[in-house]
């Protein structure tokens, strides 16, 4: 895409210019509680050095994914740029409350979102009109719909952005046979049933069980296998199953329904020039209205933005200087 006839700012980052240094503030972490539609979600609150109240992000994590993970890389990053920055256990997940665990609900995860602005906006060392959210994956479908309504949300971000409800649909790459759904669907409601019945929760998996079947596979399935299966970045509270009853639940969820909404807040999209998901990210962005900016790092692959450098250092770069532009002075 090209800046002489897009609506939009597009800019493609390539990897030799991605060295941006940004000056770093220390930071300490705090492990916190807060309320969620009624469920205690556990967080990990980052701190940067130096009186408040200070301009403060949430950061949503991935699907499957907990807050030690890549929301934890990106909030720490984040947090040595002088934001309070604050990632957390989605619902049913990792150390936050929640039964059956592993459970994805986009309407919960939503709600975390707004549930972790409330936390942040009750502090006396955070601004609460200078409250910003990064979603990263799956956050980033479910940090627009929060956005969309809830205008205490200053500024928007995402970084390789997925709609759930399009990736079930028409999977990652965006090229799944059509009857994959159905056959999922049909699944769920078998499980649904089978629970009713007391034979308890169904869970499917979400990766390969193995590397060769892992690498059998395309390369996204492999990098997230890699990521979430080796040490490369898995951990222990992280499931690698998905509850049956997810899925029409996901399926009945679209991220972009309303994100025409955000406007006139902000909005930075970033995705990567290799990531099979950058559909998702391209379409969204061309839904949304003005102000709003696609930021392509070039070289980098979706599960590479979790944690791959030079690509997360090009990535914070960007984050910083849009959050230090839009969450600089208090929003009307």
């Amino acid at each position: 895409m090209n800046l002489a006839v897009s609506a939009y700012l597009v800019r493609t980052v390539p990897v030799s210019n991605s060295g941006i240094d940004i000056p770093f503030k220390e930071h300490a972490m705090q492990a916190i509680t807060f309320p969620s539609n009624g469920l205690t979600l556990a967080g990990h609150l980052y701190l940067p050095a130096g009186d408040g109240p200070h301009p403060a992000i949430v950061v949503g994590h991935p699907g499957s994914a907990v807050k030690e993970q890549s929301a934890g890389l990106y909030a720490q990053r984040l947090a040595a740029q002088g934001f309070i920055t604050l990632a957390y256990d989605a619902a049913y997940q990792g150390e936050s409350a929640g039964q059956p665990r592993g459970l994805e609900d986009p309407a919960q995860r939503v709600e975390d979102i707004k549930a972790a602005v409330s936390y942040l906006s009750a502090r006396a060392d955070v601004n609460a009109q200078r409250i910003g959210v990064l979603g990263i994956c799956a956050s980033g479908g479910y940090v627009l719909a929060a956005a969309a309504g809830d205008p205490r949300i200053a500024a928007v971000a995402t970084v390789a952005a997925v709609d759930v409800g399009r990736n079930i649909a028409h999977g990652a790459n965006g090229k799944q046979d059509p009857a994959v759904l159905p056959s999922l669907l049909a699944a769920s409601a078998a499980a649904r049933s089978a629970e009713a019945r007391g034979e308890g929760v169904g869970y499917f998996p979400i990766f390969p069980a193995d590397e060769a079947q892992a690498r059998a596979g395309d390369l996204h399935l492999y990098e997230g296998w890699e990521y979430y299966c080796t040490p490369r970045g898995e951990h222990p509270r992280a499931r690698k199953t998905l509850t049956w009853s997810s899925v029409d639940r996901i399926a009945g969820f679209d991220a972009f329904r309303f994100i025409d909404r955000i406007a006139p807040r902000p909005l930075l999209m970033i995705t990567a020039s290799e990531a099979v998901t950058a559909w998702m990210t391209e379409e969204a962005i061309e839904r949304a209205r003005q102000p709003k900016e696609l930021f392509r790092i070039d070289g980098a692959t979706h599960v590479e933005l979790y944690d791959k450098e030079p690509h997360v250092s090009t990535a914070v770069a960007r984050l910083a200087e849009f959050y230090a532009q839009n969450l600089s002075r208090e929003t009307e």
